[in-house]
């Protein structure tokens, strides 16, 4: 059920403690539940990483080892920006926003956050300028690292529907949940695909994701990937909207949200209160 902001119930703080306890209740499950399932990520077996990755970074060329940076565990963000766009994808870029708070915090911690992507380090220097990010953020350009963790396609995959994404095979074209998104509205597609300055079919040879990585005895294994919705626990913004009155609050077809550099003075971060 939509949230109604006109329509929706007001009773008394008696009334409203009650509903809130029992709410509580479902929290409290739910973050219980949410516990068993990280320990179960974490529980994961490993699978060595064999193939020699090689990217472009801001220290030059490096390894898949290399990107650790000194600690044992390495979390990358599959940060959807091809060699053809000329911007990063609008949604990864709002999860990114989040990267510059809390990457400091974890390289603390023994763990490495990077974003990869296929587009030229030069691309991307430009682009992390504009989004005033300072996070690490290196190219796969050269090497098959984007394809073979399955967030990048070829034209001819695309067309033949040899496509695995997110633990499924099939004709993803436009990757599944999008299709049946953009069928009623197949122009909204083609705007968000502007937005990076591609076509649809382009834009979607891209996807998200995360992947994580251990480092012991010199040696790389992969633990652990996640993908479309896997991702929304990464996504601080959808976070707050969870707890706030209207939720998400998303209708139709259309990308409600812009880049940060985007919105007009008074959408910008709560001006009216400075």
């Amino acid at each position: 059920m939509e949230p109604n902001i006109k329509n929706h119930p007001v009773v008394s703080e008696e009334e409203w403690l009650k509903a809130r306890i029992e709410l509580l209740k479902a929290e409290k499950e739910l973050t219980r539940h949410s516990d068993k399932v990280a320990r179960r990520r974490q529980e994961l077996p490993w699978v060595k990483v064999d193939k020699a990755y090689s990217f472009d970074t801001d220290n030059g060329k490096a390894s898949l080892a290399d990107l650790f940076c000194g600690r044992s565990q390495l979390l990358i963000y599959h940060f959807m920006f091809g060699p053809e766009y000329e911007a990063g994808c609008p949604s990864c870029s709002s999860i990114a926003d989040d990267f510059n708070g809390f990457a400091v915090h974890l390289a603390n911690h023994d763990v490495m956050l990077t974003a990869v992507s296929r587009a030229p380090l030069a691309k991307l220097h430009v682009y992390k300028q504009r989004m005033g990010w300072h996070f690490p953020w290196a190219s796969s350009l050269e090497s098959d690292f984007n394809y073979d963790f399955k967030v990048s396609f070829t034209a001819e995959q695309q067309r033949s529907g040899a496509v695995a994404y997110n633990y499924r095979t099939g004709n993803v074209t436009s990757r599944a949940n999008e299709i049946e998104a953009f069928q009623e509205a197949p122009e909204a597609g083609k705007r968000i695909a502007a937005t990076v300055g591609t076509d649809w079919a382009t834009y979607t040879r891209e996807a998200p994701g995360m992947s994580a990585f251990v480092l012991r005895d010199g040696v790389v294994y992969h633990t652990y990937s996640t993908y479309e919705r896997g991702l929304d626990g990464l996504w601080g913004m959808y976070q707050w909207l969870d707890r706030a009155p209207l939720g998400r609050n998303e209708t139709g077809n259309t990308m409600w949200f812009r880049r940060h550099d985007e919105y007009g003075d008074k959408e910008k971060g709560g001006r009216c209160c400075s």
